[in-house]
C-alpha cells in the first residue's frame, strides 16, 4: 500500500480528486483493514460449527417429516413486494414540462419540483436543490450538477468550490444572497458522472422556467456541462468560455456568458486567470445594464 507520505502535493491532489469522481465520500475506518482476512476466518468458523449443528438439524428434518401436512391459510403469506415502474422517458419530460409551466411563482415551482419523481436522479440524491438568494436583482448565476457537498447541505455551490464562489462572486461585488444561484440539474448523479442526455432533457424545463419566473437581465454560466447545455455545443469549457451568446427561456432572451467551474480551478489553479478575464467581462455587462455601480 502506497502511503500518502510518499506521494507528490500534485499525486496526492490527483488521487483524491479520482476518488472524489468515483463516488467515494467519506473515511469509514482510521486504518486499513484486511476485508479478505475476515471473510476467510468467517468462513473457517463456519466450517468449524457445521458438524454441532449437523445432528440437530436431522432431528428437526425428521421431525418435520413425521408431522401431520398443515396448510399456511393465505392470509398470512406476506404479498410480494414489487418494484415502482420506470417511467418511460417521453413521459417523464412531458410530466416535468406540465409541472414546471404549471408553477406560476419560484415558491410553487420549488414545490412542484420536490414532488416530482420522473427522474432516477433524485432516487439516489439526498437532497432537491433549488436556486437561492435574490430573484429581483436581475442576476443570475447557474451550475452544471450539485456535488457531494451540495447534496450533504442542501445548496448550491457547498464546501470548497462554493467557498472559492464566494471569493469570485466578492472580487466583482456581489454576494450569493444578493443574486440568484441555482444549478441545472437539481439533484447529485452518482459518483458526480455527467448527466445522461435522457436525465436533461427531464430536468430541463424546470431550469428553463427558474429562468422564465427570475427574468434575469445577465447569466453566468458555471462549468463545462452548464455551457453545453445552454449554448448548444459540445466544445469544451475553454471553448465556450468568455464569449458573450444570447439564450432563450420562456419567450425570453437573455445575454450569457460562461466560465470554469470553480471545481476546475482548484484542479488546475493555472486557469484562475482565464476566470478572472470572465468574471470582469461579467461585470462590465452588470455595469451596462446598471446592474451594479462598482
Amino acid at each position: 500500500m502506497i502511503s500518502a507520505n510518499d506521494l507528490s502535493p500534485a499525486e496526492l491532489a490527483a488521487l483524491l480528486h479520482f476518488h472524489a469522481d468515483a463516488g467515494v465520500e467519506w473515511l469509514l475506518e482510521e486504518e486499513a483493514v484486511d476485508r479478505f482476512a475476515e471473510f476467510e476466518a468467517m468462513k473457517a468458523a463456519r466450517r468449524a460449527a457445521a458438524p454441532q449443528q449437523a445432528p440437530q438439524q436431522n432431528t428437526q428434518q425428521q421431525s418435520r417429516a413425521t408431522a401431520p401436512q398443515r396448510q399456511a391459510p393465505a392470509a398470512a403469506s406476506a404479498p410480494a413486494v414489487r418494484p415502482q415502474p420506470a417511467i418511460p422517458d417521453g413521459e417523464a419530460v412531458q410530466q416535468a414540462r406540465f409541472a414546471a409551466e404549471s408553477a406560476r411563482s419560484l415558491a410553487e415551482l420549488k414545490t412542484a419540483l420536490e414532488a416530482f419523481n420522473g427522474c432516477n436522479l433524485k432516487h439516489s440524491a439526498r437532497s432537491t436543490i433549488f436556486a437561492s438568494g435574490d430573484a429581483a436583482s436581475g442576476i443570475m448565476v447557474i451550475g452544471s450538477a450539485p456535488s457531494a457537498e451540495d447534496d450533504r447541505e442542501g445548496q448550491p455551490f457547498a464546501g470548497r468550490p462554493g467557498a472559492l464562489l464566494d471569493k469570485m462572486l466578492a472580487a466583482i461585488g456581489l454576494d450569493r444572497s444578493g443574486i440568484l444561484l441555482t444549478q441545472v440539474i437539481p439533484w447529485r448523479p452518482p459518483g458526480n458522472r455527467v448527466p445522461s442526455p435522457a436525465e436533461m432533457d427531464i430536468c430541463r424545463p424546470f431550469i428553463e422556467r427558474q429562468i422564465a419566473l427570475a427574468e434575469p437581465k445577465a447569466i453566468l454560466l458555471f462549468g463545462n456541462f452548464a455551457a453545453r447545455v445552454f449554448f448548444g455545443e459540445t466544445d469544451t469549457i475553454h471553448g465556450l468560455r468568455g464569449q458573450w451568446k444570447e439564450i432563450g427561456a420562456g419567450g425570453l432572451t437573455i445575454p450569457a456568458i460562461a466560465t470554469l467551474h470553480p471545481q476546475d480551478l482548484l484542479t488546475a489553479p493555472v486557469n484562475k486567470r482565464l476566470a478572472w478575464n470572465d468574471l470582469l467581462a461579467f461585470q462590465q455587462k452588470l455595469r451596462d445594464l446598471d446592474l451594479i455601480t462598482k
